[in-house]
């Protein structure tokens, strides 16, 4: 049994994860610990109030399940909030942030379109990001400021919107960055639609953290990032 944990703002699209942890098999555990919000949401003091709840559930990685509460602090900034919290937690630690950075590289695409609900400011705080993590930012398309509690009641038809405006033809994937959009249900279509792999928030939180436990688990449900195949246990 491997059990991975998560820090999760709010209460936006955390049933994602239970979702994705019924589509990884029977062996793979989710805890899942919501922080709450603020200003301060993503400051080592809230982040840790979560840490010790995942540490009693058995974690054996904690993956802080926000994105623009770690690239906005830059490339710098956000390696020294992981660090910061796997020294809190006591075990491996990314963020969501680093994630899409990690699972690019894992699917063998340098030049992706990214489609997000924020600001345009922040959006290009993300492609800055990205290009810090040696990633190509072909496309980018914001939504405009689009709140955590609208983007959570979006729907299958809405994130498909998005990905499709985001999409451009010399990407090679598609980026949907909000960890408030749940996008566990559509993964299978989002890709067919766009022809190409498609990275949303919480798919590769998720699969960081089975990253950092040394776990592949085939998932072809949770699209392509999830088609490699399983690590040789011995």
């Amino acid at each position: 049994m491997t059990a991975l944990g998560f820090l999760y703002p709010g209460h936006f699209a955390e049933d994602d994860y239970p979702r994705m942890e019924q589509l990884l098999g029977s062996d793979i555990r989710v805890e899942l610990s919501r922080t709450g919000p603020g200003a301060d949401a993503d400051s080592a003091a809230r982040l840790a109030e979560g840490v010790e709840e995942l540490r009693l559930a058995g974690a054996e990685t904690v993956v802080w399940a926000s994105t623009s509460g770690s690239f906005t602090h830059g490339w710098e900034g956000a390696q020294e909030q992981v660090r910061t919290l796997a020294r809190l937690a006591g075990m491996p630690a990314s963020s969501t942030s680093f994630a899409f950075v990690h699972a690019a590289r894992e699917i063998g695409v340098r030049r992706v379109a990214v489609g997000a609900t924020y600001a345009d400011d922040v959006t290009a705080l993300f492609a800055d990001f990205l290009r810090a993590g040696g990633l190509e930012v072909t496309g980018l398309r914001s939504s405009g400021a689009v709140t955590a509690a609208e983007a959570g009641t979006w729907g299958e038809e809405e994130v498909l919107t998005l990905a499709r405006a985001a999409d451009a033809a010399d990407a090679e994937a598609v980026l949907l960055p909000d960890t408030a959009l749940h996008t566990a249900a559509h993964l299978g279509l989002l890709e067919k639609a766009l022809s190409k792999p498609v990275l949303t928030a919480n798919q590769v939180t998720v699969w960081e953290a089975l990253r950092l436990a040394d776990r592949r688990v085939n998932a072809p449900s949770l699209g392509s990032l999830f088609t490699r195949e399983p690590l040789v246990q011995v």
